[in-house]
């Protein structure tokens, strides 16, 4: 029998939050949920160690699990994972952080296998950066890089010897000097067993930690063709037999990019930063308008990892004028020539754009967070 052990029994004080953050949503879904969900294909019981006032909430959120139940946590982590262990059923133990949501059915998988194999399974990862020991503000050692790990969780052991590591700990007084399962472990019991984990596996801490990494924005737009002998797309200035009617210099493709920015960092519409009802922005170039759209979006924390547009037209022909299109974009959202796509193709002579009466752009984007 396996028993999983969730300590949920923080109180986020350094994520800055006046509730417990594993109660907090994440993508919709508690981050307490994505935990238990991971643990309940593969758990006989999960137990999760919360505070009193929390335990009402998580009753509620266990309730799709018939096998988890909310137990009492503790003031510290030690013990709720004391409180946990006593009341566990399961002869292979594993416990993990409920702050960890991106924990995988594989890793916990791979925990289970490592106790049956060497009695424990510790989560690590190996380090990529040289590590220091510090000693007054100064590098004392550098260790040897390929033996240094970071720790993660979960981490398995056999419940009877994790219990008696807990409770001699404990006894002995020396519950400061541990920060997590591993430690005790290695003190009373063995050197435990090491699997590798995931970077994806992180541990939210800080309120950046519960803001999305990565979003995709979706702009598109439509101008119709008008007077004129020339056309702007993607900041490339291409001869036509007509123009493309606009307040600005009409370049489409890129009034659509700058919409995908926007939408994408959480901000208005174009419109709203640069309304036609503005002469400032009378056959403005659209370059620099993105150039501007691109401070917006730095100052929002974001910067864009790819770009992707689509450009439907019946007339002029495009694909000569494709490769400076995307080297312009590129060059203005800080991206290598190969983040940057431009497709071009018609509408079958469908509607308004098949009648050569405009050009409609669609474009997407995706950003990371920076900061």
């Amino acid at each position: 029998m396996i028993s999983a052990v969730l300590c949920a029994a923080g109180r986020g004080e350094r994520a800055g939050f006046a509730q417990n953050k594993v109660l907090r949503e994440l993508y919709g879904m508690p981050v307490l949920s994505y935990a238990v969900s991971a643990f309940a294909a593969a758990a006989d019981e999960i137990l999760v160690a919360c505070r009193a006032e929390d335990a009402e909430r998580v009753r509620r959120l266990l309730s799709p699990y018939p096998h988890a139940r909310a137990v009492p946590g503790g003031e510290t982590r030690a013990q709720s994972v004391l409180h946990a262990l006593r009341e566990a059923k399961g002869e292979i133990v594993l416990v993990h952080d409920a702050a960890r949501p991106y924990v995988t059915h594989k890793l916990v998988e791979d925990c289970i296998a490592s106790v049956r194999a060497f009695g424990s399974g510790v989560c690590a990862l190996p380090a990529t950066d040289t590590t220091v020991l510090a000693k007054d503000g100064c590098i004392a050692a550098v260790p040897a890089r390929g033996d240094v790990f970071t720790v993660q969780t979960p981490q398995g052991f056999l419940r009877s010897e994790l219990l008696r590591a807990y409770e001699a700990m404990f006894a002995e007084g020396r519950e400061a000097q541990f920060t997590d399962e591993s430690g005790v472990y290695a003190a009373y019991v063995a050197p435990p067993h090491l699997f590798i984990g995931d970077r994806a596996n992180k541990k939210l801490t800080f309120p950046e930690d519960f803001a999305p990494a990565e979003r995709v924005g979706l702009g598109i737009d439509t101008h119709a063709f008008g007077e004129g002998d020339r056309i702007v797309l993607g900041g490339a200035v291409i001869p036509h037999t007509h123009g493309l009617t606009a307040h600005s210099d009409g370049d489409v493709l890129v009034h659509a990019l700058m919409d995908a920015l926007l939408s994408a960092a959480g901000l208005r519409d174009i419109g709203y930063y640069f309304p036609d009802t503005d002469a400032r922005f009378a056959g403005a170039n659209s370059m620099e308008l993105l150039a501007e759209v691109m401070r917006l979006v730095r100052r929002e924390g974001f910067a864009p990892c790819n770009a992707s547009i689509s450009v439907l037209a019946e007339r002029p022909r495009l694909s000569p004028h494709i490769e400076r299109m995307r080297q312009n974009v590129a060059r203005a959202l800080g991206l290598p020539l190969s983040a940057v796509g431009i497709a071009a193709g018609t509408n079958e002579r469908l509607g308004y754009v098949g009648e050569g009466k405009g050009i409609t752009c669609c474009a997407s984007v995706l950003l990371r967070r920076t900061v």
